[in-house]
């Protein structure tokens, strides 16, 4: 059997590319700085998505669950006199682990829509639960906090120095998402893709390794979502809410499942057309222009962008990749 890998000088390219264009994003003339930080946070958020997605085949509406979940423990923790950022973020992407655990215990054993369904259901309990407790959440009017913190003595009040903080943890996410791809993990993550019953005849317990593939997802989403709420300094019930979870696939078919890059791009793209065509003369109409784009993409590189100049260049399938035998 052989596994696409995303690893090679490709690879290394297009990551040191991206990694280029995030250094120089925040002095970009017209890009404002809490823009690039929700941009770098999302694109977090998309490649958890893609771990799960391109290389387990299984599509999550529940993202926000730990995206947003994780976002408002960091926040209460701030809220409450906690000064140690890192703490914050550790508490968020812990909370956000172990909800992946759960989750991913009473929905692995289904596929398709049916698991696509579990994740929304669930993430929509929590939703109504941030609703409802509003003295602790602060309900529909979210909850702000009037500082970031400190990491390691150092305070986060400057946008430039959050950004590049959160710009670390999407170059690491990222490097920790390549490497488990493309290990033996990850090769018995596309050959329960390709083939879930064959992999099971084999040997495989494929239950296991799809609820390992949906916790370290959740976990790295809740990470993203973490940095999110602390950069804009509030939580609010937006990012527990459905239409985040939608927003994170879209970001993640846009740019192309199963090539790691590609949601980056998806979430750039997103994030851009959000942010910058609701201050034209079309600005109410943004929801329209973005799912006539989205609805573009789908018809004319159903691969994704990114996916789609890989295949035209490389004629794979699978983007950035080397074969190998297992």
């Amino acid at each position: 059997m052989t596994l696409a890998l995303i690893k090679g000088r490709r690879g290394a390219l297009a990551g040191a590319v991206l990694l280029a264009l995030g250094l120089v994003l925040p002095f970009v003339p017209g890009v404002y700085i809490v823009f690039a930080i929700d941009l770098v946070c999302f694109a977090l958020a998309a490649v958890a998505l893609d771990v799960l997605l391109g290389f387990t085949g299984l599509l999550s509406f529940g993202h926000a669950l730990f995206w947003g979940g994780a976002g408002y423990v960091a926040t209460l923790l701030i809220a409450h006199g906690v000064t140690s950022f890192p703490l914050a973020i550790l508490a968020g992407v812990v909370y956000a682990c172990l909800l992946s655990v759960v989750v991913g215990a009473l929905s692995v054993r289904r596929s398709g829509i049916f698991f696509a369904m579990i994740t929304l259901a669930i993430a929509e309990i929590q939703y109504f639960v941030v609703f409802q407790m509003s003295d602790l959440t602060g309900g529909e009017n979210g909850l702000p906090v009037q500082t970031r913190g400190t990491f390691f003595g150092l305070p986060l009040e400057n946008d430039v120095f959050y950004y590049y903080v959160a710009l670390a943890a999407l170059a690491i996410g990222v490097a920790f998402a390549v490497r488990v791809v493309t290990s033996p993990f990850g090769a018995v993550l596309a050959a329960m893709r390709e083939n879930e019953v064959r992999a099971k005849s084999i040997g495989y317990d494929t239950d296991r390794f799809k609820l390992a593939a949906f916790v370290i997802s959740g976990t790295l989403a809740g990470l993203a979502g973490a940095l999110y709420t602390l950069g804009n300094r509030f939580a609010g019930t937006d990012g527990v809410d459905w239409h985040t979870s939608g927003a994170i696939v879209i970001m993640t078919i846009l740019g192309g499942i199963g090539t790691i890059f590609g949601p980056i791009v998806g979430a750039a793209l997103y994030q851009s057309l959000d942010f910058f065509v609701s201050k034209t003369a079309i600005g109410d109409k943004t929801n329209l222009v973005m799912g006539l784009i989205f609805a573009l993409v789908i018809l004319v590189a159903r691969r994704g962008l990114v996916g789609e100049i890989l295949h035209a260049t490389f004629g794979k399938r699978a983007p950035l990749v080397e074969r190998e035998e297992i």
